[in-house]
């Protein structure tokens, strides 16, 4: 599964296989008239302008299906655009000593406070500097052997954005006793997040099935059918203004589920600050705001989803051991410009 705030609110990795034909993006009312290389940058945060511009040259984007044929192509109400990427590449990841910050570990385990902007593992776009790049310099290259050469030693993971605590295993033994954990939900994994607006109650619990966005391949959403049972329990911590501009949540994952916080919340009408998948339609709010508080929203370079706790059943050596991650000098910034409200 993936941890939140990754692919990255918590989970097990039990990750869905995409489908092999693209998912056509179907243009809505609002988008006729835009550019086609615009429009798609904007829909699927994963592609930069450039990039589709690269794709669209390639032939890899079809309008209708037919080959786009140029970046400049404007767009209608119900075209149906389809992406073919190219499919990744296969590749061992190389050791490379990049900063770490370690919590904890032993000749089995270890914990780390995971860095917003490091992706966990290799992958297209990401093909290194990322936290399986870091682990192989600092454990060795031993760790190739644990759970699969592309992601040694990962059983959960942290979405890129996000940050804060997380297990990796170093052993077949620590992998084998943490697998079962994450798959049991038996672990113990607290998050804050910084949310638009606030709920009404002060505590409750999301239980709506997450999959696949049969409209975005690279989003996930809330399905009435076909997706995964995901629960998360949230508490709120704080409102900042009156009425709530915005709310400190505290989540607790029961399931974990590709993006099961974002999603979640996005759904009662609260997505994260800072994140450009889910979180689009609430970017006005800033409008209402001034000073610095309005300049530092308009900035966020990432959701504002911090792992806080991590608690686990040691794999090996059975003792309870429970982690905790300071929330990184971004979210405790913003929070204090949220204060006065």
């Amino acid at each position: 599964m993936t941890d939140e705030g990754s692919q990255d609110e918590g989970e097990a990795l039990e990750e869905e296989a995409l489908d092999a034909a693209p998912v056509p993006l179907i243009v809505p009312a609002e988008a006729a008239g835009a550019r086609i290389d615009r429009w798609i940058a904007e829909t699927d945060p994963t592609l930069s302008r450039s990039r589709v511009k690269v794709l669209l040259g390639e032939g890899a984007i079809r309008l209708n299906g037919v080959a786009a044929p140029s970046p400049s192509v404007k767009l209608k109400q119900g075209d149906a655009i389809e992406i073919d990427l190219p499919a990744p590449v296969p590749a061992s990841p190389v050791p490379q000593a990049l900063p770490l910050r370690v919590l904890f570990e032993d000749e089995h385990v270890i914990v780390l406070d995971k860095a917003a902007g490091m992706a966990v593992h290799p992958a297209p776009g990401t093909p290194d500097g990322t936290l399986v790049n870091a682990l192989l310099a600092h454990c060795g290259e031993g760790l190739l052997g644990i759970g699969g050469v592309s992601r040694p030693g990962i059983v959960h993971r942290l979405d890129k954005g996000t940050s804060g605590v997380m297990v990796v295993a170093k052993t077949d033994a620590a992998y084998g006793g943490l697998q079962p954990q994450f798959a049991d939900h038996t672990i113990e994994r607290r998050y804050l997040a910084v949310c638009w607006r606030a709920p009404r109650m002060t505590s409750g619990a999301i239980d709506k099935p997450i999959g696949r966005s049969p409209y975005n391949r690279k989003k996930m959403a809330i399905l009435a059918h076909g997706g995964r049972r995901a629960i998360t329990h949230f508490r709120v911590a704080e409102r900042f203004g009156a009425p709530a501009f915005a709310s400190l949540l505290e989540c607790r994952l029961e399931t974990g589920r590709t993006h099961q916080i974002r999603v979640h919340l996005t759904s009662l009408g609260h997505p994260i600050l800072g994140d450009p998948t889910y979180g689009r339609g609430h970017t006005s709010l800033v409008r209402t705001l001034q000073g610095d508080l309005a300049l530092a929203i308009s900035r966020l370079e990432r959701p504002m989803l911090h792992a806080a706790k991590l608690g686990f059943r040691h794999p090996v050596g059975g003792q309870d051991l429970t982690f905790d991650a300071h929330a990184p000098g971004d979210f405790t910034s913003l929070l204090a410009l949220l204060a006065p409200l």
